[in-house]
């Protein structure tokens, strides 16, 4: 059987998922679009989801090794920083649209 995990998306919405992850969900969660959470959307706490997977990012001490999204670069497009500021539980993205690209730099500091 399947182990399931629950990810909150990037409208925050939080849906169960079955391991492993289809390849274009897993390319959104490896780019913190996606955020693994509990059953009840707290924030998860254990091992990053896919770590027993093959491909597994290595446990390097990277932020995605934590289950966090990296911090985007400055440069980076609004929609990166709207899924890191999501991703982060600041704000739904919805909400985070709402908001200028400086003002979402600003709260990701």
């Amino acid at each position: 059987m399947a182990e399931t995990i629950h990810v909150r998306g990037e409208g925050g919405a939080i849906f169960a998922m079955d391991l492993p992850l289809p390849e274009g969900i897993a390319e959104r969660y490896e780019r913190g679009l996606l955020v693994r959470v509990n059953a009840d959307g707290s924030p998860y706490a254990g091992a990053p989801a896919g770590a027993q997977d093959e491909g597994a990012v290595p446990a390097d001490g990277s932020a995605l090794t934590a289950g966090r999204a990296p911090r985007p670069a400055v440069n980076a497009s609004k929609q990166e920083w709207i899924a890191f500021i999501v991703s982060q539980g600041h704000l739904s993205a919805d909400d985070a649209a709402n908001y200028t690209k400086a003002d979402l730099i600003e709260m990701g500091a």
